[in-house]
């Protein structure tokens, strides 16, 4: 039985009908398919429990913040389980990674309403549940302070065997955490991977953010540094809605992006070099990164001004 299959035959027990046709969507840690008003997201039993995570946040998140959860749980297939999560559809698209398709105009316009909903989520208080599922620890990449972060560099040039990356990235990057704060707040609900991948818009109107699967305890800074860095040549006008919204001066926000995604860089690096088979298409485009960022300085560039 095919997952196309399998999705049509949840989302038809979820809703009582027919849901029409389901065309599969573009997802790296689930199988996504849409309907013409539902969403099935399907994962083999035991595979991660992420989506588990997901479903019990569901619930309980502030509303207008995400697409309502219809039904969740386990559907045998083929002798085995997937775990499902259905969702209503909310209408619009992705706006996409870089906001390739945004004018100027439109890209300040979902900036603004997509730091408006974070921040809503920002001063979400979750009940005792949900608090349970976001203090869970992840392996997330994110950065939680100078000491972790150095950690996972020593990891990165350990599992560099064969000195794939070169020692001066490395010394950059020590060099950057050395300047890096000890610890992070870790006080507040953040989505953690609010890229614009992960977010609906509707005629320039932004109608939901997906995907809480990585959601935890943070600071905000760990989602605006997802609006801001994947604004692609827009980057300039989120920075600037960013700093704006939360008042806060445009060379602290360039100085905490940096050091995050110097983070992710690292640990997407050291996934590359430890698993090669899941994880080895990372290994070119964030060492052209790392250069960028550690060489170039690229968070400091004056297009940024």
């Amino acid at each position: 039985m095919t997952r196309q299959h399998v999705a049509r035959e949840i989302a038809t027990t979820v809703l009582g009908r027919d849901p029409g046709p389901m065309t599969p969507a573009d997802s790296l840690s689930h199988q996504v398919h849409v309907g013409a008003d539902v969403v099935v997201k399907i994962i083999e039993v035991g595979r991660h429990p992420r989506l588990e995570r997901e479903i019990a946040l569901a619930p309980h998140l502030p509303a207008g913040v995400t697409a309502p959860l219809l039904d969740s749980g386990v559907h045998p297939v083929d002798g085995g389980e997937v775990r499902f999560a259905c969702y209503a559809r909310m209408p619009g698209a992705a706006p996409g990674m870089g906001l390739p398709r945004a004018g100027a105009a439109t890209a300040r316009d979902l900036a603004e309403q997509a730091v408006r909903r974070l921040q809503i989520l920002h001063g979400w208080t979750p009940p005792e549940d949900a608090g349970r599922v976001l203090r869970e620890r992840l392996d997330h990449g994110g950065f939680t302070g100078r000491t972790a972060l150095l950690a996972e560099i020593d990891g990165l040039a350990a599992a560099d065997r064969d000195t794939v990356v070169p020692p001066a990235l490395i010394d950059g990057l020590t060099a950057l955490a050395a300047d890096a704060p000890e610890h992070t707040g870790g006080s507040v609900p953040v989505h953690a991977d609010c890229h614009w991948g992960n977010w609906l818009a509707d005629d320039g109107r932004v109608t939901a953010l997906l995907d809480f699967e990585w959601a935890r305890y943070g600071e905000p800074m760990d989602d605006w540094f997802f609006v801001i860095a994947d604004s692609g040549h827009h980057l300039p006008i989120a920075l600037d809605v960013v700093a704006g919204a939360t008042a806060t001066p445009p060379d602290v926000l360039r100085a905490a992006c940096e050091i995050r995604e110097a983070n992710y860089l690292a640990a997407d690096l050291r996934l590359a070099l430890t698993d090669p088979a899941a994880h080895g298409a990372l290994l070119a485009p964030r060492l052209d990164r790392l250069h960028q960022v550690i060489t170039q300085r690229t968070w400091w560039k004056s297009f940024l001004d």
